[in-house]
């Protein structure tokens, strides 16, 4: 039970600037991380000119994937920084690092010009957005969970990641806004870097607005009561090792099937069902658009009928949908293939909205940001670093469109049989 102290310094911080500060700093986080899979096929043209269409576009996804390596290192700095510092000194860093990496991206010289040079430091700007990643997300989930009121946590720790997919949004909303007023050649020529530059007004924009904003009333109060921990690692370790293996396993479903079922669409959409790409952009702008708007909902669900029955309705939906959606897409009709990708979002909206609380709440105040960092990043190591290079390599493989789809179940399914250990958590004081 929360004692009255706390509660009497929780109230001074309004939860609605805390999410509101902290989901534009995860926006544009995911505008930029995720902005080099919405553009995977022409990035692949530009920096791998040598190799045949299938072998580009897997080194591409690749690098993708490589980025995720550099996540589990961020998130151990920044779980570190955050823990002993304080979460919205973290949070500031992490934004300013990830826009310099992306912004950086978008002045490359490509393979034309630089050779084998111009991959190697493609790599190395995703493994700078990478590590930045790795204490972003997280960090706001913390910070939004330690300034929200116990029965609304769901709903407001929900922000997150509607931000988050309103930062795939934008970035294939701007994807495809560049490609059609510049055109494929132009898009193809120079144009491909604008999207990447404009994350140096962005990062401005959040910048002023989280310089506004206090640190959490539970760091402050951890502050009065002790020193912060040394090392929240390893206390991580030797006494949260249940939750750590808990986030890393429902992480691991909710990375697997958000990567194939929404950043790997588009991909799979355009390449291997060739359906026109700026109408794709277009598509999963839109849909995911909406999703962003109904995540508070389904977060506020959990808040009312527990994250536990949620999450699992959630990841059931991801193995009955993907695989309909792959199969209505490869009817060749674009209009019932738009139908179900909007069904399809559904789970993405569930699985997403929920989780993050959900990881919140299963650690104690002193090791929460390292803890949450640990665990989801290494779950977007095993789930969303590999998830588009195995989606596309099975679709290879097989020869089947429908391969996927597969994987997918499988990831869900892990998820489903980890939210069986977990004690439900909605409704509940964060442990301090």
């Amino acid at each position: 039970m929360q004692n009255p102290h706390t509660a009497s310094v929780q109230s001074e911080v309004s939860p609605w600037r805390a999410a509101s500060a902290a989901g534009l700093g995860t926006m544009i986080e995911y505008y930029d991380f995720q902005l080099y899979g919405v553009l995977a096929v022409m990035l692949s043209m530009l920096f791998f000119v040598g190799e045949n269409e299938n072998a580009a576009l897997l080194s591409t996804l690749a690098i993708f994937g490589g980025a995720f390596l550099a996540r589990p290192l961020g998130g151990i700095f920044f779980g570190w920084f955050g823990d002993r510092h304080g979460r919205t000194a973290a949070l500031m860093v992490t934004i300013i690092g990830i826009g310099i990496a992306s912004a950086l991206m978008g002045m490359l010289p490509t393979y034309a010009t630089l050779g084998l040079m111009a991959p190697a430091l493609l790599l190395l700007c995703r493994l700078l957005q990478g590590f930045f990643a790795g204490g972003e997300i997280t960090g706001a989930a913390t910070y939004v969970a330690e300034c929200s009121p116990a029965n609304k946590r769901g709903f407001f720790g929900a922000f997150n990641p509607a931000a988050a997919t309103l930062g795939l949004s934008l970035a294939t909303g701007v994807a495809g806004l560049v490609s059609t007023v510049f055109g494929k050649e132009a898009m193809q020529e120079w144009a491909w870097r604008i999207p990447f530059l404009l994350s140096i007004p962005l990062i401005l924009l959040c910048v002023w607005a989280r310089s506004r904003i206090e640190d959490s009333p539970r760091f402050q109060e951890l502050l009065k009561a002790h020193k912060p921990e040394h090392s929240p690692i390893s206390v991580i370790f030797r006494e949260h090792s249940r939750p750590l293996l808990q986030v890393i396993a429902i992480g691991f479903a909710q990375n697997a099937a958000g990567y194939v079922g929404v950043v790997y669409l588009s991909t799979h959409l355009t390449r291997t069902l060739k359906y026109d790409a700026s109408a794709v952009f277009w598509l999963v702008s839109v849909v995911t658009l909406i999703s962003a708007f109904l995540m508070p909902f389904a977060g506020g669900l959990s808040d009312r009928f527990g994250r536990k029955p949620l999450l699992t309705i959630g990841l059931l939906g991801y193995m009955l949908l993907v695989p309909l959606t792959m199969w209505v897409a490869s009817w060749g009709s674009f209009v019932m293939a738009a139908m179900a990708v909007a069904i399809s979002i559904i789970p993405f909206i569930i699985v997403q909205s929920v989780g993050y609380p959900l990881y919140a709440e299963l650690f104690t105040t002193r090791v929460r940001y390292s803890g949450v960092s640990l665990g989801f990043n290494i779950a977007t190591i095993l789930g969303g670093a590999t998830a588009p290079f195995i989606a596309s390599w099975l679709s290879t493989q097989t020869g089947s469109s429908m391969a996927p789809a597969f994987y997918v179940m499988a990831a869900a399914l892990v998820g489903i049989i980890a939210l069986r250990s977990v004690q439900e958590t909605s409704g509940r004081a964060l442990a301090d």
